[in-house]
């Protein structure tokens, strides 16, 4: 029998806005229906096991702060895996969250040999199967940690070495079978350091070719063993690397397109990620919803003081909400979902501290649906948008869409039918006012 780890702390209860409860819910009602859907099926939230219960706290000038029973380096390193596990799944019946996401490494050691560490998976994986069976959570998507050990240092797919390519090929090849056995909607690959630090030891054309070689044998691998899920690439910009190859979804999908992957693969889009590019996360999600390449998002949020990947959990409703129209607008999530890829902050040593993150993050993410659903139920702002390109519909706009115009022939229709366009406002104010009746 497990020793429950989150003392005192029962199953999270919806109470509703007004309630005081720093651990209830005031808007993530799972069961409420928001147009024809539930909000956990909209929202389809999932905890990230590898900064919920891998992640020590540490930061670049000190170690982990957290105490966590399982840290304890005395101790048996699958016993400690277990405890972890244990503790997890008591924290996802706890929060009432319906999936979680993992790396190979975060549910299990790393063995002497690839065998071996395979096997220390295998063994947490079943643990894993049994209790997401017990308790009905499932897993969101699985992905294997290719940039920890220092056989990654130089990268994983765009190593120099081709031995460390095939290592990780064979480690995804593991994890990818891992994943389908515990049912997971999809696969992400990440490539944590599959860039340069300077291009003077870098071949780029070379690095770039091999990481496309790879994403093939991950595709056919897919396919050969009748994987159902999505393959998933998450964009970076940067960090550990001086320039990832998956700087952002555009870079993305000009990869995806030049080797021939733009219908097997779709992105994990992170916040953090998207202002570490230069976007707005509006941005980066109405983007991959225009080109049908949005596949899951990793929820968090940085901080605008500071210019790296801080993971925090989401707490503008504002922000939010803009991301729900984009999703709500694309037609939402099929195996994809929010997962929380956001830690605590260091400084937030008490077990409930995750509680209280999640809880505020679910929240933020409810509130913005509501939203989000009410402005396009309202249908003000689809009318202005709609009115604004309603010339490409006829006339005009439709000819040169259905290519029945030329540059000389717009020149002359120019000049017969006397055209000359006046400037029309964007009522970018006006717009921004109404977003906000909705917040």
């Amino acid at each position: 029998m497990s020793v429950e780890f989150f003392k005192g702390i029962g199953k999270i209860p919806f109470e509703g806005p007004a309630s005081k409860n720093s651990l209830a819910f005031r808007f993530y009602d799972a069961n409420r229906k928001v147009m024809g859907k539930t909000l956990q099926d909209h929202l389809r939230p999932a905890v990230a096991y590898w900064h919920a219960f891998a992640s020590p706290g540490a930061d670049m000038f000190g170690p982990g702060t957290f105490e966590r029973p399982w840290f304890d380096p005395a101790g048996d390193p699958i016993k400690m895996a277990e405890l972890k596990m244990d503790a997890a799944f008591e924290f996802f019946v706890k929060l009432g969250v319906p999936f979680f996401c993992f790396h190979d490494r975060d549910i299990a050691p790393e063995g002497n040999t690839l065998a071996e560490s395979n096997g220390y998976v295998d063994r947490m994986s079943e643990r894993a199967m049994k209790k997401m069976e017990e308790t009905g959570v499932k897993l969101l998507w699985g992905t294997a940690n290719l940039f920890s050990h220092p056989r990654y240092m130089s990268g994983a797919s765009t190593n120099p070495d081709p031995a460390v390519f095939a290592y990780a090929a064979a480690q995804v090849k593991h994890c990818l079978e891992v994943t389908q056995r515990m049912g997971g909607g999809s696969y992400v690959l990440w490539g944590g350091r599959e860039g340069y630090d300077t291009l003077l030891n870098t071949d780029l054309k070379r690095e770039y070719d091999q990481m496309g070689r790879f994403m093939n044998l991950v595709v056919e691998h897919k396919h050969k063993i009748g994987f159902k899920g999505q393959i998933l690439i998450e964009p970076k910009p940067c960090e550990p690397t001086k320039h990832q190859y998956d700087f952002d979804t555009a870079n993305v999908l000009a990869f995806l397109q030049k080797y021939g992957l733009q219908h097997e693969i779709k992105v994990n889009l992170e916040a953090n990620h998207a202002t570490l590019a230069g976007h707005s996360f509006q941005h980066e999600v109405a983007f991959a919803v225009a080109n049908g390449i949005l596949g899951s998002i990793d929820m968090n949020r940085g901080d605008v003081m500071l210019g790296w990947d801080t993971d925090q959990f989401p707490n503008d409703v504002g922000e939010i909400t803009l991301i729900m129209l984009e999703l709500l607008r694309g037609g939402g999530f099929t195996t994809g979902g929010f997962n929380f890829d956001a830690k605590i902050r260091r400084q937030s040593i008490d077990p409930a501290d995750l509680f209280h993150a999640h809880i505020g993050g679910m929240d933020t993410m409810a509130r913005g649906l509501i939203n989000a659903a009410a402005i396009i139920e309202d249908g003000t702002l689809q009318k202005f948008v709609d009115e604004r390109y309603a010339g490409w519909n006829a006339g005009l706009g439709a000819d040169v869409l259905a290519r029945k115009e030329s540059l000389e022939s717009l020149a002359k229709r120019v000049k017969d039918e006397n055209i000359n366009p006046k400037p029309r406002s964007g009522r970018q104010e006006y717009l921004e006012n109404l977003i906000n009746r909705f917040v």
